[in-house]
């Protein structure tokens, strides 16, 4: 049976693949599933400073949800005594991830797959990537994905792209802010590594923390977010890795950070 999800190093990163090809790489429960282990996986490992994901192929990053209809003819089917969607499941691992996340745009990302793109942390696209959500041409509306392109999309330019489902090109994708470079089909690999050399010979520690300081603000008030980063910034600076930051300044040398 082939695996849907696919890890392997890169580096001091670890490459997680989406792995259905036949299926344009779309979503479905063994997929979330194996996601979510596998960045459990690279969490659980020291050596690994970042994550990349992307999709299987040259053509697709991810085409959404996998709709298929169920008995009554609805794209899903639901399951009343468990309301927790193992979509919902996956975007709350996204979130909660540690590391940082890359998203490897080798293709369209459509639907859900602009929703992965957006729970990344950073992304980098090819120039003949499209995206979109078009869920309105078949009686839905981008739902479970909508909070994280709230995060990243602008207001009005989003509430149009999900009233009238039309697909953008990358070059508007990162006017958007959706992705931070486009770059040619041949030369996306190479600007991933250039990102993420510039990514894991920072502090990990930094990293970790930081991360889950953005998430949190991003919801508080401004006094609710000066209350605690005033508090968080002292308890920082007694990591190793921020000593051994500032003695490394000091020295005129390139910091070791362990992450500790």
């Amino acid at each position: 049976m082939t695996e849907v999800v696919l890890s392997q190093a890169r580096g001091s990163a670890v490459q997680i693949t989406l792995n259905r090809p036949d299926r344009r790489n779309a979503i479905n429960e063994a997929l979330c599933t194996g996601l979510a282990a596998a960045i459990d996986a690279a969490e659980a490992d020291p050596a690994v400073r970042a994550i990349v994901l992307t999709g299987a192929g040259d053509e697709v990053f991810c085409a959404g949800g996998d709709l298929k209809p169920s008995v009554d003819g609805s794209p899903f089917a639901l399951e009343p005594a468990e309301p927790n969607h193992y979509v919902v499941r996956l975007f709350r691992r996204l979130q909660a991830c540690r590391l940082p996340i890359v998203a490897r745009v080798n293709g369209n990302a459509m639907a859900g797959g602009l929703g992965l793109v957006c729970a990344c942390d950073l992304a980098i696209a090819t120039s003949t990537a499209r995206f979109g959500v078009p869920e309105t041409r078949v009686g839905l509306f981008p739902m479970m994905i909508l909070p994280y392109m709230l995060r990243v999309i602008p207001r009005r330019r989003l509430l149009e792209m999900c009233i009238t489902g039309e697909l953008f090109d990358a070059a508007e994708a990162l006017a958007l802010d959706i992705v931070n470079y486009v770059v040619p089909p041949a030369e996306l690999d190479a600007k991933i590594d250039w990102l993420l050399a510039r990514i894991v010979d920072k502090s990990p520690t930094a990293i970790r923390i930081g991360k889950q300081m953005f998430h949190a603000i991003e919801d508080m008030t401004l006094d609710q977010a000066f209350e605690l980063t005033q508090i968080v910034l002292p308890i920082m600076a007694q990591s190793e890795d921020a000593k051994e930051g500032f003695a490394a300044f000091n020295a005129k040398r390139p910091p070791h950070f362990t992450g500790r």
